[in-house]
């Protein structure tokens, strides 16, 4: 629930105009309390994925990474790589977790068929959706790049690597 709440404050400050140093230093409040909360526990909801992760700790860091290298002159590009996991990853895991399809264990990690296909669709979904001008063959490219690697991290690493292979990738390919 934390990817897809924390997600939805980017579109927000977008269409807010925060300035980068508004945005910037909440970003880095908010990896710093997650950091602190990740040590100390004290709201351990937050932390309660059933495995040892850092992930909101991660999330928070490419958050704060793609603010400083896009934003805002490229927020449309820092919102879709946020929102891939805001929305990809985060209903992956309600959805595949909820849900009975096939399952399959990567580096100690219980992946399912119905969570891989909803990070595929959603993360295609949000790129049609923010990055229309890539031509859609490249924005297959992304989401299954994007899915792909979400099923060989481990500990929460994907919350880090994920949006910044989005960004990079879409940057890239001249989005």
């Amino acid at each position: 629930m934390v990817h897809i709440g924390a997600g939805f404050a980017l579109p927000l400050a977008w269409f807010s105009h925060i300035p980068l140093s508004i945005a910037l230093a909440a970003a880095l409040l908010a990896t710093a309390l997650a950091a602190i909360n990740h040590r100390w526990r004290l709201l351990p909801a937050l932390e309660d994925v059933g495995r040892a992760s850092i992930g909101t700790i991660a999330y928070g860091a490419s958050i704060t990474l793609l603010l400083g290298l896009f934003w805002p002159q490229r927020a449309d590009l820092v919102c879709a790589a946020v929102l891939t996991m805001a929305l990809g990853d985060g209903l992956a895991g309600l959805l595949g977790a909820h849900f009975p399809s096939r399952r399959w264990q990567l580096f100690g990690q219980t992946k399912s068929l119905l969570g891989t296909a909803v990070m595929a669709v959603v993360t295609l979904l949000v790129l049609l959706i923010l990055l229309p001008q890539l031509p859609i063959y490249q924005l297959l490219a992304i989401a299954a790049s994007a899915t792909l690697l979400e099923q060989f991290s481990w500990g929460g690493i994907d919350n880090f690597s994920v949006p910044l292979l989005v960004a990079a990738m879409a940057h890239w390919l001249g989005s």
